[in-house]
């Protein structure tokens, strides 16, 4: 159930995401309870994904990041 504060970091980013699974949000909780440099990590990231939403931040299509790949390398 003890989790290293690597992997709790990477469970954070993840549930920012919504792609963590149940369980691994439970490991995340449970280590949050006794690890206070953690919790600060967690709440910041929780800070940052408010902001972002009501920022209205979106991501780019992959059409997008294609096109901007290639005009990169071009420059390249």
């Amino acid at each position: 159930m003890k989790i290293s504060c690597k992997e709790a970091s990477c469970i954070c980013d993840k549930s920012q995401y919504k792609e963590a699974s149940f369980w691994d949000i439970v490991k995340l909780r449970f280590h949050l309870l006794y690890c206070k440099v953690c919790r600060g990590y967690s709440k910041k990231n929780g800070e940052l994904t408010s902001l972002c939403d009501r920022a209205g931040l979106t991501m780019l299509s992959d059409d997008d990041k294609k096109k901007m790949k290639r005009e990169l390398e071009e420059k390249l």
